[in-house]
């Protein structure tokens, strides 16, 4: 991959973001991002992953940021105005621990050293002691749009514009209202722990935030990273309703072809992580 300076996208994440109403954060970061609003600043995904690696190829390696971002993504639904902060530092902290299950550890120790992963541990656990109900708002796929996200929104929310975006818009109220619906049909099938175990999760998250906000799911950088007929043809949100009404109707054979092929098409994306 070239260097973060240089690439024009960064192609291999998508990701799912909660945008709160204004009135759901407290002084002074309420006074903060209505400032920031007004500033007309339009950042990008491309653009926080940008200034993220950038700490990557220093030396030596940052792997979380000294101080939390000021940033955030804003958009307006019906005259309400909605703050997706970027939380780059936290995001960062829960990243890294992750990547200890993910990649071997002489691939991890080249990547990021044992002293600087130390490091950032210790601050984390420090950190976390002052802010114990902190989450982020964003959370991140490598290589693939986890299937649960799918749960969350429904085929006619799709926004498909080539080469640029696709992503899923819903109210958050209809996102918890699907997963809990999933959830129960789930539990009550064999052979779904797993996908009802994430929902869990999922859910537990989503229950953190003011209900009148917004749920987004966005391919992000894989629509630079995948051909336009594999976008263009991608209907997940609507194979993973399908699947799910297949199996609350009692038709679990084709609830399991659905989810047979949902799993291969995506199991193929994430496969290109290990193409280099």
């Amino acid at each position: 991959m070239p260097a973060a300076r240089s690439a024009p996208t960064v192609p291999y994440a998508s990701y799912l973001r909660v945008y709160e109403p204004l009135a759901a954060f407290a002084e002074p970061e309420r006074t903060h991002w209505a400032s920031y609003a007004r500033r007309g600043v339009a950042a990008t995904a491309q653009d926080e992953l940008r200034r993220s690696l950038s700490d990557l190829v220093r030396v030596p390696v940052v792997g979380v940021p000294a101080h939390e971002s000021a940033d955030a993504f804003t958009a307006e639904v019906d005259g309400v105005l909605l703050i997706c902060p970027w939380r780059t530092r936290l995001r960062g902290w829960l990243a890294l621990r992750e990547l200890v299950d993910q990649f071997p550890l002489p691939v991890l120790d080249a990547a990021l050293p044992p002293g600087a992963r130390r490091r950032a541990a210790e601050e984390y656990e420090r950190w976390r002691e002052r802010n114990p109900d902190a989450r982020p708002w964003i959370r991140t796929g490598v290589w693939q749009v986890p299937l649960r996200w799918f749960v969350l929104v429904a085929d006619d929310e799709r926004e498909y514009l080539p080469g640029e975006r696709l992503r899923y818009r819903t109210p958050m109220v209809q996102a918890r209202r699907r997963l809990a619906r999933a959830l129960r049909i789930l539990r009550a099938a064999e052979g779904y722990g797993g996908l009802a175990e994430g929902l869990v999760d999922v859910g537990s998250w989503l229950e953190e935030f003011h209900p009148r906000s917004m749920v987004e799911l966005d391919y992000a950088g894989l629509v630079h990273a995948l051909p336009a007929d594999r976008l263009r043809t991608d209907r997940s949100a609507r194979d993973v309703a399908a699947g799910i009404a297949a199996l609350g109707a009692g038709d679990a054979d084709a609830a399991a072809r659905t989810y047979a092929e949902l799993a291969e098409r995506w199991r193929e994306v994430r496969e290109r992580l290990f193409a280099n």
